[in-house]
Formats: structure tokens, sequence, C-alpha cells
């Protein structure tokens, strides 16, 4: 769509007038950049320490740092500080203290901490997550703060009486990280902050497809040669009027890419906002000086239309990550089942179901999923995934009780009082506490590639635009427009981010709740493969054995109900489900439950004790010796009396045995609470290179974990998530199962349904051909940028066309990342019955 040849031909004239331009240190001696935020500083620039400020409020925020002793805040990245732009202080957010508005906006509050969660859209490199995690230093009061990069948001926990909602706000305004509040974050109902485009995004597109869509009917005539039948005036008014409407496209439309290249370069980072502003500028600048000379008619079309193209495929972007981020926050991503109980009958359901105003049940180790008040029962909560700290709060009947505690204690009713966020749980899932060593990610190297791409792209454009400029000046500005514009890494860093997508997206639908891309890449490197047997491979048959003891009378019958229906391990729930006939509701007292040993507490004013042998043993209760062998045994004592114990027969899971050939390639091993009575059971499916280790207990199986690693074994560990915290945590990926009943295992990476387990060797495949269709993204996007940049080099390429092949390579990146995503996980056998490959 450029113009002939002929009208290109002032390119040299262009550049040697930009080449001859002063470029000596007197023009140079007049640009001051300011310390803090690297903005043009006035002649009434600030000054301190020989520093130069351009503002006020970069100068509060200088001292401020340097009294605190953060002045390392400016060795991360040079100019790392956002220009403060409006004044703060604690009567502007007064009314963030409220008791209107202060319940609403906060995540967790009790008399000594608070937790709050803010966007803050000015976060943009390293150096402001640093400064923002070390809030501490700036305030008395404040705990610890946690930055969450991709969202722009921050977690901060403070001291409830010692520092007020509104002087956070205010410190962080003060600091050029003002958060975005807005009326629907100060409403009752629980915040959405799943991300939505940005509204000026929208505006921008608007703006561009105008002026392309007139420019280019001004332009026809040229198109159609039909301009000899103009007037000089006439073609002249057309100009000017194609120039007032990329003034528009320039200084609003293309704002964004100005502002990222910039700050880009003030961070002394070149990102793929850098050629793109580059050739921006060359075809406005071009284009202005053919309109006021009067020696052509510009490519004022071809420049609104390239900012459509590119903002057309920012939208497409924008538009994907926000459907992903929605699926994995709000579509069944969090695997958390509750039990609620409606008219007397209790059900077990999952959390999209769950409603305002419900009733539920919580056991022992269970999670609160909402926001609730305690309708009945001892309520001790265990905060320490929100608040960092292991002490249980007790709480009585009409307490409020924040999402995210985990009752320890006997079992309670709680009425829902606000929605559930599954974003928020998906944050207490991720949090610092159980992140593991990760080592250098695809996201990593894919960021570190992009740097050095954008570095050639650069060099070629320069050495195309050198090159023509000797042999055919007319297609010097047209072959580095077009290089600038073509080049398109922005299609490899999209290949991590929708191929990763969309697998997490696939697994949640199978009912495999993935924490984060990198545990896919960990399952994939994965070389040894560790069990739990009870509640793993193994569950309670459906029938319960003999009472090895002296029968039971009704009433012990019913202190051992109430108190089995208080845990969620498997044994314990099976002993209920034996024991439904008899009489519920007992209320249980002083309840205890210490996982891989057992539970105690008060039924009737009688203490009773259930558990392994040894549990009872330091309670002292004598356990006969013939007791203390056999299979799995909860042995039973009442007021410091042994009476006996369940015998359970232990059955594999379906689908186990058909399991284990599959997964011949790996290291297996199997770490067992129970003695050895089921050993030829489990050598047969293990093989005699299988590890089989019995009474085995939480700390044995974490050294097991960790002697298998030091070994060079990338170990994933499978437990019930119940006394296997340690070794899931410790492991490389550690996979919790979960049954129908509500469980929350923070320290695993997944967390998966109890009926997946028999595809493990699918979900295995699935996971490692992931990564192949990462590097197979790759491929496509090396041979596009190849081929695309060697024609643009040659001048074979207008600009705009280049504008249209950006975005159409990234659209092509991500559908076959999302079709071949799609494709391989039914080949991989993720469905019942299609194991092969």
């Amino acid at each position: 769509m450029l113009r002939s040849s002929r009208r290109l031909s002032s390119i040299v004239t262009v550049i040697e007038k930009v080449i001859q331009q002063p470029t000596g240190k007197a023009g140079r001696e007049h640009r001051l950049a300011c310390f803090h935020c690297g903005a043009d500083c006035r002649q009434s620039a600030l000054s301190r320490e020989e520093k130069q400020f351009c503002c006020q409020g970069c100068l509060t925020v200088f001292e401020l740092l340097q009294e605190n002793g953060l002045e390392a805040f400016y060795k991360l990245d040079q100019h790392a500080g956002v220009r403060v732009t409006r004044a703060a202080s604690p009567e502007r957010f007064a009314y963030l203290d409220a008791p209107s508005v202060f319940p609403n906006l906060v995540d967790f509050s009790n008399e000594k901490i608070t937790r709050v969660t803010f966007r803050l859209p000015t976060i943009h490199c390293i150096a402001c997550v640093w400064l923002l995690e070390n809030l501490f230093r700036l305030q008395p009061g404040v705990g610890r703060s946690e930055v969450d990069f991709l969202r722009r948001e921050a977690s901060i926990v403070f001291e409830t009486g010692k520092v007020r909602l509104s002087e956070i706000v205010t410190l962080l305004a003060t600091l050029g990280y003002e958060p975005d509040l807005t009326f629907a974050d100060c409403a009752p109902e629980q915040r959405d902050r799943s991300p939505r485009v940005p509204r000026k995004l929208w505006m921008q597109l608007g703006v561009a497809g105008f002026a392309f869509g007139n420019s280019m009917l001004f332009s026809i005539a040229v198109y159609l040669g039909l301009d000899a039948f103009d007037g000089p005036a006439v073609r002249k008014l057309v100009g000017y009027i194609s120039l007032l409407l990329a003034l528009p496209v320039l200084l609003y439309s293309a704002q964004d890419y100005f502002k990222m290249a910039l700050q880009g370069l003030r961070h002394r980072v070149l990102s793929i906002e850098v050629p793109i502003v580059a050739g921006i500028i060359v075809i406005f600048a071009q284009s202005a000086y053919e309109v006021i000379s009067g020696s052509g008619e510009g490519y004022f079309d071809s420049f609104s239309g390239l900012l459509f193209f590119l903002l057309c495929g920012r939208l497409f972007q924008q538009k994907s990550y926000e459907r992903l981020l929605f699926d994995r926050d709000f579509k069944a991503f969090f695997p958390l089942a509750v039990t609620r109980k409606a008219h007397g009958v209790e059900a077990s359901i999952p959390l999209s179901e769950l409603a305002v105003g419900d009733l539920l049940l919580i056991r022992n180790g269970e999670l609160v999923p909402a926001d609730s008040v305690l309708v009945s029962g001892d309520g001790l909560l265990d905060y320490s995934f929100v608040t960092g700290e292991a002490t249980p709060v007790q709480k009585r009947t009409g307490d409020l009780i924040y999402a995210g505690g985990r009752q320890m204690g006997g079992a309670i009713e709680l009425q829902t009082r606000k929605p559930v966020s599954q974003s928020y749980l998906t944050s207490l899932w991720n949090q610092a506490a159980f992140h593991k060593g990760m080592e250098e990610s695809l996201d990593t190297l894919i960021n570190r590639y992009s740097q050095r791409f954008t570095i050639i792209i650069i060099a070629i454009a320069l050495a195309a635009a050198a090159y023509w400029t000797v042999f055919n000046p007319a297609l010097a500005v047209k072959s580095l427009a077009s290089v600038l514009i073509v080049a398109c890494p922005c299609a490899l860093a999209l290949a991590v981010p929708f191929t990763m997508g969309n697998a997490l997206r696939l697994l949640g639908r199978k009912n495999v709740y993935v924490k984060n891309a990198q545990a896919i890449e960990s399952l994939a490197k994965t070389s040894s493969i560790v069990f739990d047997k009870t509640g793993t491979l193994t569950i309670p048959q459906s029938t319960l054995a003999d009472f090895e003891g002296e029968p039971l009378s009704d009433s012990e019958r019913q202190l051992v109900r109430a108190m089995a229906e208080h845990s969620t391990h498997p044994l314990a729930v099976q002993l209920t489900r034996t024991l439904s006939r008899d009489r519920a509701g007992l209320p249980v007292r002083a309840f205890l439950e210490l996982p891989g040993w057992g539970m105690e507490g008060v039924v009737s004013r009688r203490e009773v004790c259930i558990g392994s042998w040894e549990w009872l043993m330091r309670h002292g209760i004598a356990v006969p010796d013939e007791q203390r062998l056999g299979n799995s045994k909860v042995h039973l004592g009442i007021e410091g009396s042994y009476r006996g114990a369940f015998l359970f027969t232990n059955a594999l899971r379906a689908g186990i045995a058909e399991l284990f050939p599959q997964l011949a390639q790996y290291k297996l091993s199997l770490l067992s609470g129970d003695n050895d009575s089921s050993r030829q059971l489990f050598r047969k499916l293990f093989g005699s290179e299988g590890k089989l280790e019995f009474n085995q207990r939480p700390a044995t199986k974490l050294e097991s974990v960790q002697s298998l690693q030091r070994s060079g074994e990338k170990v994933l560990m499978i437990g019930d998530g119940l006394n296997d915290a340690g070794a899931l945590k410790q492991s490389d990926v550690g996979i919790a199962l979960v049954e129908k009943i509500g469980s929350f295992s923070p320290a695993s990476d997944i967390i998966m349904d109890a009926s997946m387990l028999p595809r493990l060797g699918a979900i295995l495949r699935f996971s490692r051909g992931t990564i192949t269709i990462v590097r197979l993204s790759f491929f496509i996007s090396t041979i596009y940028n190849i081929v695309g940049i060697t024609i643009a080099a040659r001048g074979e390429l207008s600009p705009i066309v280049c504008a249209v092949l950006m975005p159409v390579s990234s659209i092509s990146v991500v559908l076959f990342a999302s079709l071949a995503t799609r494709w391989w996980g039914d080949r991989a056998g993720l469905e019942p019955g299609r194991e092969n490959l």
C-alpha cells in the first residue's frame, strides 16, 4: 500500500538532516534525568547529594528510602521509581477505616493482624517487587508483604492495633504505588480479581480504526491511479487531513508502546516495544515530511493501519489471557468440596454450588471456604495459611470465621456470609511458605531469548537500511520499518503461557488441579515415583471386618461413631459409615488428631483414644502383643483401658493393577505407615526392583524422599495429604489425592481426584508431550521470523503487511498450542480406555 519508489527518494535527505543535527555535550547538558524516576528535570530541579529530582514527590521517596536503609532499590534497577503525581495523606484515605468499608476490603482481620490485597497497576520491575516486599522497614506494624507481579497485586499483613488501613494505603501512594480502588472493592460482595481488558485499549483501537478507514478512503484515488484528475490543492488538502487524523493515533493509540519502550530503555532493557516504536517513528516522520514539504502524500493510511492491527493483536492476547485466568480462578479450578447440611441431611457438594446462607459441616483438618459465622461447636481455627502464625484461635458460637482457616478441633457447623472467592483460596495454595526451589523454567529461557532477539532485530534493520541506502535508497526506509515491525518475539513468548494454560485447563476438567506451569515441567522430568499406601493405592472395603475384643455396648459404639465422624482419614471415614446406624450427634470435647498416629477426645465425659497401638501406648493404654500384628487395624481405648481393634481389609483401587505396567520406566517406591503384612501383594505390583518400606511415619517418609533426591532422582510423591505433607513438600512434584470429602493440601503441587490415579501414566505422558508442543511452537515461531525478516530486509514487504503478519503469527502460535494440546490430551490417554500413544 505504500507509494511508488519515486516518493521514497527523499529518505536519504531526511536521514542526512537527522545525522547532521548537533549531538555534542552542549546539547546533552540541558537534559537532567531524575535520579528516582528518570523523567526530565527542569531548571527548577531539586538536588540532594549531587542527585537531581524532577519533583518534591520523587525527592520525598528518595529521602524516605535513604532514612530506612533501602538505597539498594536504586541498585536493582536504575531510575526504577514511579513519579508521584498526586499528594498522599491519611485524611484522603480515612474512609477506608470506616466500619462500612474496612470489612469488605480486607481478606482477614482479628485483634492481632489484618491481611489485605491491593491492585497496584504501577508495578513494573524487580525493584518495585523488592521495595514492596520490604514495606515492613518503612512502616512499623507492617508484617510481610507478597507481590504477584503478573497480576500487579500485593498482599500485605499488618498489626491491627498498631497501624490503620488508611496509613498502609497512604504509604503505598507516597511511594508511587497507589492502589486501584473502585466502588466494587468496597461493596459487600466478594471482589472479583480476575483481569479485564482495559477500557483504554478499546478506545485506542477505535481511534486507530477510525483514522485507518478514513485515510484509506482519501487514498483510493492514488491506489487506482486516478490522482492525475486531482489538482495540487486537493492533494495537499488530503495530505493535511490525513496528517491530522494520524496525530491522535500517534499521541493516543501508540501511547502505551512509547511508554513501555521508554520504560525498558530507562531500565536498560530492550523490550519488543523498542523496534515497534522505531518503525512507528520512521513511518510517521517520513509521511509528515512528504506532506509538509509537498514532495508526496505520505503513508498515513499505512501508519494508522499498522497501529490498528498491532492493537488488534494486543486485544487478542489480553482476551486470551483473561479467559485462561478466568477458567483457572472460577471454573472448578479449586478442588475443594464441602459438606452442606440441608434439612438434617449431609451432602458433599463442589464449591461452585455453595451459596450465601448455606449451613456447612467442617471437620478436623478441613478448610473454611468462605467467610462464615459459627453456628455450633467449638471452633479452633489455624490461620497459618493466611497469617503465617500457627497458633490456633478459639472461636465461639456467633463469631465470624474468615475463609482460609483450618479447623483443628472437633466438627463445627458454619453459616456462610460471603460467596466463595476461589482466586483467594488459590492464593493460599501459592503461599511463599509452600514454594519449592525450581530449576530454570521455560519462561526464564524465553524471556532471555526475547532480549537477545530484540538486539538482533535492531541490528538487522539498521544493516538492511544501510545496505539499501547505498544500492537502492528508495528501499531503505521501507526495509527498515518492515524488519522492525514484522519481527515477532511475542509469538515465542506466547508459546509457554498458552500451551501450559491449556494443559492446566484440560487437566482441571479431569479433576487434576495443577498449581502452576512449573509443576507440569517438573512432572515431565520425573524419574522416580513414591506412593503412599492407605488412602492412595488401597481403600478400605465397603464392609467392616470383625471387631477383635469383647463386643462393644451400644453406648460405646456411639462414642466411637462420634469420634470417627470428626476425622477425614480414610479409615475414620469408613468407620463412620460402618457405624452409621448408631446414634450420632454426641458432642466431642478436647478433640485432637495427630496425623499418622491417631485421635483422642472426650465424649459424654468419657476419654476415648483411637489410632495405632503406639498411639494408645503413649497414652498409657497397654496393648497386648498379639494385637500389634496383622493387617490394618484401628485400636480403641476407653477411659484408659484397651477395648480391642477394628480390623480393616484393604483393597486395591480399581485400575491400580493396570497402572503399574505403564510406569516401567520409572524407579518406584512404596512408603507405608502400616506393617508389612501385605508385602507380597505389593511386591507383585512394584516388581523386583521396586523399593518397599513399611512402618513409616511422616518424618521417615520425608527422609526417604530426601535420600532419593540426593542420589539424583527427580521425585514424584503421591499421598493422601493427611500424613504426607512433609514428603509432598520435599518432593520435586507432590500429588495429594482427595476423595469426595473436603481436603486442602497446600504443600502439594497437584491436587487430584482419587478416581484419576489409574490415569497417572497418561498424565505423565501428557506432561512430556506438553513440553514437546512448547518446543514445536518455538520452531514454528522461529521459522516465521526467519522467513518474514528475510523478505522484509529485501524490501519486498510493506510495513502495513508486516503489521498484519505480526498478530497473525501470534494467533497461529496460540491456535497451534490450543489445538495440539487438546489433541495430545486425547491421544495420551487421559480418557479411560485410551492408553495408546
